[in-house]
């Protein structure tokens, strides 16, 4: 089934070390800087100060957030409605599974019952085939012959 046992060489094959290459270090190079006019020259305001002095410079105007987009207002009753609404549906489907977990359980003690009378009637019944015919010794009562006395049967 298997070739002769011979010994094998293991193959030998060529093994070339690679050695990373170092890359040289970059230097970032800044861009120059180009002056560049503005669209429009802005206005040179000066201020006197209270000791006399006087700060000239660009007026700044100050940068206003742009304005949020107002929501429109929600009613309290589409609110309420809402609310209402998924809470109906919450207690709806809480009773449709009350209701199918009552299903089952019906189902199963059904199930339950069935069983028990189904044993039960077998063993019932293999007692009374049991004694008749298989050469077992059973006691035979002839009732027109027996008399009963406080319950009891008396031959």
């Amino acid at each position: 089934m298997y070739p002769e046992q011979a010994p094998h060489v293991p193959a030998q094959r060529a093994v070339g070390v690679h050695q990373p290459t170092p890359l040289p270090p970059t230097v970032p190079v800044a861009a120059p800087v180009v002056p560049v006019q503005p669209g429009a020259v802005p206005a040179v305001a000066s201020i006197v100060l209270p000791d006399g002095r006087v700060v000239t410079g660009y007026a700044i105007n100050p940068v206003q957030p742009e304005p949020v987009a107002a929501k429109p207002p929600v009613s309290r009753a589409a609110v309420n409605i809402a609310l209402g609404g998924v809470g109906f549906a919450a207690v709806c489907g809480g009773l449709l599974m009350l209701t199918t977990f009552i299903a089952a359980l019906t189902a199963f003690i059904t199930q339950l019952i069935t069983l028990a009378a189904v044993i039960f009637g077998g063993w019932i019944a293999v007692q009374v085939f049991s004694a008749h015919g298989h050469g077992k010794s059973a006691t035979t009562v002839n009732i027109r012959r027996a008399v009963i006395k406080r319950n009891h049967f008396h031959i």
